[in-house]
């Protein structure tokens, strides 16, 4: 089932948490939270608390590229302005969150995070593949759309 014939989408909306049903085929018109209002599917980079980790990674429709990261990493600050890049090309097909380590150290234990930044891609409740290093937006949406071939979202 494609995005255009899947009649509806599920998505966590990161800042309350609440989980929508949103028409597959009004993804790329900028949906709503109907709980809070925030924005359900943006061009911008999510951040994630754990709560809205483990609920977005289980629950969403709509794939997810996972950012882990710390303040302290030089490699994780350089790639930031390339996620973000990413996030707008990727959008609304995928939506790109960032997870900081050093505040949520028991999700990126549980993920099996050994080295940042590393990407994880989630989709319906199951990790895809990771991508290890700093990497440019270019190739951050290549590992996304190369995953991403022939899988229905």
């Amino acid at each position: 089932m494609t995005a255009s014939t899947q009649t509806s989408l599920k998505l966590t909306c990161t800042t309350c948490g609440q989980i929508n049903r949103i028409p597959a085929t009004r993804a790329g018109d900028r949906p709503k939270c109907g709980s809070c209002g925030e924005v359900l599917v943006a061009d911008k980079v999510l951040e994630l608390d754990t709560a809205g980790h483990d609920k977005a990674t289980r629950s969403d429709d709509l794939p997810l590229l996972v950012d882990y990261w710390a303040p302290w990493c030089g490699p994780c600050r350089m790639m930031a302005p390339e996620f973000a890049k990413a996030a707008k090309m990727l959008a609304p097909r995928a939506r790109l969150a960032k997870l900081n380590t050093e505040d949520h150290p028991a999700v990126s234990q549980r993920a099996g995070i050994r080295g940042i930044p590393a990407l994880i891609l989630y989709h319906r409740g199951r990790e895809i593949a990771r991508l290890a290093g700093a990497r440019p937006a270019a190739e951050i949406v290549a590992f996304v759309e190369s995953h991403l071939r022939g899988r229905a979202v």
